[in-house]
């Protein structure tokens, strides 16, 4: 069980201002907090016998993007929020993966539920330039049973959903690159 690094129940009238700002604080962060604090990604494999949902989804810039456009090539949908902290965190690394492997893997980021102007002030200070995919009701992260962000789904070239790692990855890193390996050394048949 993951323990908080602070009492719930302060002692003293200045603590209980303190208690209520971390409590207000873990509140408005909840669904980035649910990962216990010793390990920062979880990954597990997608059941061979649960598809990948279908989606069609619109970009920041307008643009369609369906997982049946994709099939043929490696794609990673890593769903996110700007409020997310251990979101923020990623994407740099996610744009950099999307830069190395260019064509050969795509690299999506769904946001959840936010406005289409908060999605691109955020992608205009991080520099990001990876599609930027509007899940405006949520209805596709559901789909995908994302219940903690970020959370990434990873999908190979047939459309067939492999992996789903929940919680911050450096996607420049070792393991990444472990579960990204294979699915990018299959070619399509």
């Amino acid at each position: 069980m993951h323990r908080l690094p602070f009492p719930l129940l302060p002692s003293s009238p200045s603590n209980i201002r303190l208690a209520r700002r971390r409590l207000i604080t873990l509140l408005a962060l909840g669904p980035c907090l649910a990962l216990p604090a010793a390990a920062s990604h979880e990954a597990v494999a997608w059941p061979d016998a649960v598809p990948a949902p279908p989606f069609s989804l619109v970009d920041s810039k307008g643009g369609t993007w369906t997982l049946a456009g994709q099939r043929g090539k490696v794609v990673l949908l890593n769903f996110w929020a700007s409020w997310c902290e251990p979101c923020r965190a990623e994407m740099p690394s996610l744009q950099q993966l999307a830069d190395l492997y260019g064509s050969e893997l795509v690299v999506l980021a769904v946001n959840f539920k936010e406005r289409e102007a908060r999605v691109n002030q955020f992608a205009q200070n991080a520099g990001l330039a990876l599609p930027l995919l509007m899940d405006r009701d949520g209805a596709v992260a559901a789909q995908y049973g994302i219940k903690i962000f970020p959370s990434t789904v990873l999908i190979a070239r047939d459309g067939k959903a492999k992996m789903r790692i929940t919680g911050e990855v450096d996607w420049t890193g070792r393991e990444a690159s472990r579960w990204l390996e294979p699915l990018l050394l299959q070619r399509p048949r």
